[in-house]
């Protein structure tokens, strides 16, 4: 389960928000409870709901403070120093309060000012929150923007993933990544790919080497990340191994980190131009996700033809 400490959290943002660090603790971690809690649910305006985490003060929760008798607030402040959430961000600009100075003295709760408003506060770290502590993990492959939509090339080595690759950019398309292909789950159904810094740029062909397509085909042939839409198998023909199907029904998926991707497999054969069938799996899943399906739509025909029904 992937976490960052509150002093991470600080140094990340300090600037955007304008934090301040009054006191506590900057090594605590943030971290969801179980998997059932997504990370954008780590931060929030102040909740005796979810006390566990980052608690954002805002104006309003000061002005209902101001409302209510002393013996409740300290009741309240002795749940939270029960709790003990990662930090408390005081926004719009809000003092410190004595209690809340205290609380923070003797649980090591970090505490921290900002003069921005506490909606943009809670909406910037819940973006932060949720790429940050997003489920990830490493594929292999070339990952491209073909498109605008995110392809992953997958297939054996030799199987032409980098020099298909080549030949897209030089048709107009784009480079996220090459060999190590970096996803994060930053949504509960999107799955975002990226690049490693130490491989950003490069693409590796057979007898060529290392290439640098950013200083090659310029700023525009290069990507930092893509949704992952689309997964491409190049499949060489081998001992063994079932062809591709030459009509699939239904479709094929790859589950990556929880998520169904749809799946291509393209037979690798002398004479088969892989870029144009790239290009054509990638105008079907566009076509499919505006809800049009050439095979179904076939199906339908044959049906009604069988019937009698006019076409």
């Amino acid at each position: 389960m992937q976490q960052i400490s509150v002093g991470q959290l600080f140094e990340d943002n300090r600037e955007k928000l304008k934090l301040t660090h009054v006191s506590g603790n900057l090594d605590t971690p943030i971290k969801a409870a179980d998997e059932t809690v997504w990370p954008a649910d780590l931060v929030g305006h102040m909740n005796q709901m979810h006390l566990n985490r980052v608690q954002v003060v805002g104006a309003a929760e000061i002005a209902w403070a101001a409302r209510q008798p002393p013996e409740r607030m300290r009741g309240r402040m002795d749940e939270i120093a029960t709790v003990r959430p990662p930090a408390i961000i005081m926004a719009d600009g809000c003092e410190v309060s004595d209690g809340t100075a205290r609380m923070s003295a003797e649980t090591g709760v970090a505490i921290f000012t900002t003069p921005s408003a506490s909606a943009s506060v809670i909406d910037l770290l819940r973006l932060y929150l949720a790429r940050a502590l997003a489920e990830r993990t490493t594929l292999h492959g070339v990952f491209m923007d073909v498109l605008g939509l995110g392809v992953l090339i997958t297939g054996e080595s030799g199987a032409g993933k980098s020099e298909l690759a080549l030949e897209l950019i030089t048709r107009g398309h784009g480079l996220v990544a090459d060999d190590i292909v970096e996803v994060f789950r930053v949504a509960p159904d999107t799955l975002e790919g990226r690049c490693p810094e130490l491989l950003m740029d490069f693409l590796e062909v057979r007898g060529l080497g290392l290439i640098n397509i950013r200083t090659i085909f310029g700023e525009t042939a290069r990507r930092r990340k893509m949704r992952l839409r689309l997964i491409v198998h190049l499949q060489k023909p081998s001992p063994g191994v079932p062809e591709a199907t030459r009509l699939p029904l239904d479709d094929q998926t790859q589950v990556v980190i929880g998520v169904p991707i749809r799946r291509v497999v393209l037979p690798v054969a002398a004479g088969r131009n892989l870029s144009v069938l790239l290009e054509a799996a990638v105008r079907t899943t566009v076509l499919m996700l505006r809800g049009i399906d050439a095979n179904k739509e076939f199906i339908d025909r044959q049906r009604r033809a069988i019937d009698g029904q006019s076409l």
